[in-house]
């Protein structure tokens, strides 16, 4: 083989290697998304508190991002977050995909190296999990659904208790009722697609806080 198509061939190699660099780079920058999903009141919000403090992780509440847009002055969406959530609706996806997708940006902008991210009470139907697929492409990777899986009992229980500090309009029976249903309407199926794909990770969440974190722990400390 004469020393020129020696040259040809590490220079193709030379290219190969910078390509694969390059990509792997990229997906290093990309967001590392856990979505976790279960009931109103199954404790995702108390869990991810915790997760947080152990883990590193940024947790987005996509609840409290739409509860905080509809308290904005000026929020042009304001009353119509108001109007899905009293009735236990899901708010329409581009609002709830684009307030994830800034708060994701400035947590980056403001540290770079923050790319784990739980978002919590997202994807709540089919046509929230196709938004994020076709909006948040080549942005982030979902590695896998956290799931805290507790009795509609239990779940109505805990936030009518929630409700009595709370302050949230939609911590009350009557909500709950339609939210519980929502739930199991539009949720449960997202669910159940991400389960055939093997990335959901179950967690009884009808214990005590601190045994259901136990879990939580057992089940990061094996994905990490």
């Amino acid at each position: 083989m004469s020393f020129r198509l020696l040259s040809s061939l590490s220079a193709k190699l030379r290219s190969v290697v910078y390509r694969a660099a390059t990509v792997a780079l990229i997906d290093m920058k990309k967001a590392q998304v856990v979505f976790v999903l279960g009931g109103p009141g199954s404790g995702k919000g108390t869990q991810c508190v915790r997760i947080v403090e152990n883990y590193g992780y940024t947790h987005l509440s996509a609840g409290d991002l739409l509860r905080a847009e509809r308290s904005r002055e000026g929020s042009e969406f304001g009353q119509l977050i108001d109007n899905h959530i009293k009735d236990g609706k899901i708010v329409p996806f581009e609002i709830t995909i684009k307030l994830l997708k800034k708060a994701m940006e400035e947590t980056r902008r403001l540290d770079e190296k923050k790319i784990h991210f739980l978002i919590d009470g997202f994807p709540r139907n089919e046509e929230n999990l196709q938004g994020w697929t076709t909006i948040m492409d080549g942005e982030a990777d979902v590695k896998f659904v956290l799931f805290f899986d507790c009795s509609n009992e239990v779940c109505i229980n805990r936030c009518v208790e929630r409700g009595k500090s709370s302050g949230r309009t939609d911590d009350n029976r009557a909500s709950l009722e339609k939210r519980i249903q929502t739930y199991l309407q539009s949720t449960r199926p997202v669910i159940s697609l991400y389960e055939k794909q093997g990335k959901v990770r179950t967690v009884d969440a009808s214990c005590a806080v601190d045994k259901v974190f136990a879990n939580v722990k057992t089940i990061l400390d094996k994905e990490i």
